[in-house]
C-alpha cells in the first residue's frame, strides 16, 4: 500500500507510524508539510505522491481555544478535511478520516450509533462535523469517518500525561466526575486504522477502547497502575467533583459513549477494556 498520512507529529500520527503493516509505503507528513487548509497544495501534494490511501489524522484540538479561535478550528477541521478528501478522491484514493464523540451532544444514556443525529456542543465539535459532512460530501464512495474518544498516548500532552505530572506535583487533585466516556489508547484505535485501510468501509464508524469511565474514574485508574509500575511513589486524594465546580469556556458532552458493535464486527477486531489498554500505556511509558 502507498499511504499519505497528514498530521504525522501528533500523537495519533506518532502510533501510526509505529505500527505501520510490512510491505506499507507511507509518507507520513507533519502539519508544516502538508497544511490542510491551503486547497492548491494539498493537491499538489496528493498528485506528486499518487497514494492508494489517505489518512487523516490531523486536527486542530484545542477545545476550549476553540470557542475563542472558532474560523482556525473550522480551517483545520472543516475546510482542511475537504480539501483532503477532494484531493483523494481526484487521484483516486481512499480516505480515512478520524473525527470525535463532542459532535454528540451527549444528551442520551445509551451508545451513540454511527447513525445517531449529532449536535455538537461547542466550535471543536461543529467544526469536526463540518469535516464529516464535508469529506463525505466531496467523495461519497471513497472516505469513511472515524469516530473515537478520549485519546492518549505514552507522548504528547494528553489527559494520562498530565494527571501522572499533576500526582506527582499536587497533594490532592479533583477531577470531574459527571462526565461519561472511554479512554482510548492511540496505539488500538492506530491499529484499527490500519485494518479499516485494507477492508475500506465507506462511511462513519465508530472506534474506541472497551467499556465507560467518567474523567475521576480515569484518573483514580490512572494513580493506581502508576503506582503498581512504580510512576508514581505516593498516592494522593483524587476527590470527584460535578462540572459546574469546573467551569471550562467549552461545554462538554455528559454521556459521549459510542456504540462500537458495527465497526468491531466489519474489522474482525474486538479491543481490550481501557484499563487493560492503560496499564499496556505506562508500562511502555515508564521504559521512554
Amino acid at each position: 500500500m502507498r499511504v499519505l498520512l497528514a498530521g504525522g507529529s501528533g500523537q495519533l500520527g506518532r502510533e501510526l507510524q509505529r505500527c505501520t503493516p510490512v510491505g506499507t509505503e507511507l509518507l507520513a507528513l507533519a502539519s508544516q508539510e502538508l497544511d490542510l487548509r491551503d486547497e492548491a497544495a494539498v493537491f499538489a501534494v496528493l498528485k506528486a505522491a499518487e497514494p492508494e490511501i489517505v489518512l487523516n489524522a490531523a486536527a486542530y484540538t484545542a477545545v476550549d481555544r476553540a470557542e475563542s479561535e472558532q474560523e482556525a478550528a473550522f480551517a483545520v477541521n472543516g475546510l482542511g478535511a475537504a480539501n483532503l478528501a477532494r484531493a483523494a478522491c481526484t487521484v483516486g484514493a481512499y480516505c480515512l478520516q478520524v473525527s470525535t464523540d463532542f459532535v454528540f451532544d451527549g444528551a442520551q444514556s445509551r451508545p451513540y450509533l454511527p447513525t445517531d443525529q449529532p449536535n455538537p456542543l461547542g466550535v471543536y465539535g461543529a467544526s469536526k462535523l463540518a469535516g464529516e459532512q464535508l469529506a463525505l460530501a466531496a467523495c461519497p464512495e471513497g472516505v469513511a469517518i472515524v469516530r473515537t474518544a478520549w485519546l492518549y498516548s505514552a507522548s504528547g500532552n494528553n489527559f494520562v500525561t498530565t494527571m501522572l505530572r499533576l500526582m506527582a506535583e499536587k497533594d490532592k487533585l479533583r477531577v470531574v466526575a459527571d462526565q461519561i466516556g472511554t479512554p482510548t489508547w492511540s496505539r488500538g484505535l492506530a491499529e484499527a486504522l490500519w485494518r479499516m485501510c485494507l477492508v475500506q468501509p465507506k462511511g462513519i464508524y465508530h472506534w474506541t477502547d472497551a467499556g465507560v469511565a467518567s474523567w475521576y474514574d480515569f484518573a483514580v485508574a490512572i494513580q493506581e497502575e502508576a503506582l503498581a509500575c512504580g510512576l508514581l511513589e505516593r498516592e494522593i486524594p483524587i476527590l470527584p467533583i460535578n462540572t459546574v465546580a469546573y467551569p471550562t469556556p467549552a461545554r462538554r458532552p455528559a454521556y459521549s459513549v459510542l456504540d462500537k458493535t458495527e465497526t468491531w464486527a466489519a474489522l474482525g477486531m474486538t479491543p481490550p477494556h481501557w484499563r487493560v489498554a492503560l496499564r499496556r500505556m505506562l508500562n511502555e511509558f515508564r521504559g521512554l
